[in-house]
């Protein structure tokens, strides 16, 4: 598995509000675009015929100063979608990992760090929000991405996936 560099990984990063600031030697921010409350009954079954996906109240940002240029929303101690400005175009052989950003942890918040594949869009995170509570500005810099290439890992899956088949199949005719 190999890291991507940043500048490398922002080709596969769509809707970067400003390279300079977002992509970095291994890793590219990913930014707020817009925050949801979590409607609060999902369903979750084996088969999938019951599952039921938890909606989503959107909030509106709001001025805090007369001279903000951008708005902010003030989050309670709770759970809420997060759409990033950003989205992901993977190649077959790319898997990322989005964890959350230093600052993000540091103010109180956090969301899972998550593996994605191929093409993702809209990107959301379920972000956490453990303080009484966090103010988040229109395109806050809230989780980083990094790319990896795993195509040797890819190819040796498909092998050990045809030679456990080969024995198998051996192992039938004995």
């Amino acid at each position: 598995m190999q890291l991507l560099s940043g500048k490398d990984a922002a080709n596969y990063v769509a809707g970067i509000i400003h390279p300079k600031y977002q992509v970095h030697g291994f890793s590219v921010h990913l930014t707020v675009r817009k925050i949801y409350s979590v409607d609060p009954v999902g369903k979750l079954d084996f088969g999938g015929g019951e599952y039921i996906p938890a909606g989503r109240l959107p909030i509106a940002p709001r001025q805090l100063r007369p001279d903000d240029k951008y708005l902010w929303w003030e989050l309670d101690r709770d759970c809420y979608f997060v759409e990033c400005n950003e989205t992901l175009s993977l190649a077959p052989d790319q898997i990322a990992l989005i964890e959350p950003e230093d600052r993000l942890l540091r103010a109180g918040g956090w969301h899972a760090p998550m593996f994605v594949r191929g093409h993702v869009d809209p990107l959301d995170l379920l972000l956490t929000v453990g303080v009484l509570q966090l103010r988040v500005k229109e395109n806050a810099r809230i989780a980083r991405v990094r790319l990896f290439r795993i195509g040797d890992m890819m190819a040796s899956a498909k092998t050990s996936r045809k030679n456990s088949s080969t024995k198998r199949a051996r192992k039938k005719r004995k």
